[in-house]
């Protein structure tokens, strides 16, 4: 097991779930953190926080669609802290809307941040680590990387490529001395379901999830720095019964989309039944 101790990580989307959790995980075992996100006013918060606990975190607030803004994060996490040891590329979003209706600029968009902004982050970081030989590379995944839900296909496709990328990179590192980890989290009580919802219509898909499918973002957080701790790439998962449940879902694609179909068509009358109600209809 590798002590983290002094160990500098960055982290994006820092400034509320996952992103959160992360760095008061991460900061409890002794790494030093730097936060990334947009809204600079609560990294203060969560950094005042782990100062008081006796860690030690920077606030670089910016945007992952902005290259110049994560080559300054990892300057200035290596120019506070001596180095870099690991990055957490965790910012992103989702949109509920229907795949054949989202304009490109929205496609766009959502592939800048999810996708290219974990790019933005983990290229200059990864020129430090191959000078220093050692190095983890992290990426927020989903388990909807595996299979996509209807209404969320970019979403899901971000996702999908961030995977793609990161199986990629830990095969071309693995000599290297460098980790490179795909993080999978099923869903997670964060903002992440109201904002998605908010950016489509009024469906809703998320509601759906049972209790069961649903975990906490210190859950998340538990086990990346588990991973960091074991210093070896690979994809992390935080739910056995989900990653079962996908890999069957792959091998039986018809049964896989029956099912989906059902529960669309049961969310579809559930919001019309809303919408008469409210007198909408």
């Amino acid at each position: 097991m590798i002590d983290l101790r002094n160990r500098p990580i960055a982290i994006t989307g820092a400034s509320s779930g996952i992103g959160a959790a992360s760095a008061f995980a991460c900061a409890k075992r002794g790494m030093p953190v730097a936060l990334m996100a947009r809204r600079a006013d609560k990294l203060e918060t969560i950094a005042k926080t782990i100062a008081d606990a006796g860690g030690r975190a920077i606030v670089v607030p910016g945007s992952v669609d902005d290259p110049e803004a994560c080559e300054r994060l990892i300057d200035e996490t290596v120019s506070a802290f001596g180095s870099i040891y690991s990055v957490f590329a965790n910012a992103g979003y989702g949109v509920e809307i229907p795949s054949c209706d989202i304009s490109d600029a929205d496609l766009r968009d959502i592939f800048e941040v999810n996708f290219f902004g974990s790019l933005n982050v983990t290229r200059p970081a990864l020129e430090h680590m191959r000078r220093a030989g050692e190095g983890h590379l992290m990426f927020c995944s989903s388990c909807l990387s595996k299979i996509s839900l209807s209404y969320y296909g970019a979403y899901s496709a971000t996702k999908a490529c961030q995977d793609h990328f990161a199986r990629s990179m830990r095969l071309e590192l693995r000599t290297k001395g460098i980790a490179v980890s795909s993080v999978h989290p099923i869903g997670t009580r964060t903002e992440f379901f109201d904002s998605a919802a908010a950016r489509g219509g009024d469906l809703k898909i998320a509601d759906q999830k049972p209790n069961m499918f649903m975990q906490s973002p210190e859950r998340v957080a538990r086990a990346v720095v588990k991973r960091l701790r074991k210093g070896r790439g690979g994809e992390i998962w935080t739910s056995l019964p989900v990653r079962t449940a996908l890999g069957v879902s792959v091998m039986f694609p018809g049964i896989t989309d029956r099912t989906l179909a059902f529960l669309l068509t049961k969310r579809e009358r559930m919001t019309d039944r809303q919408r008469e109600s409210k007198g909408e209809r």
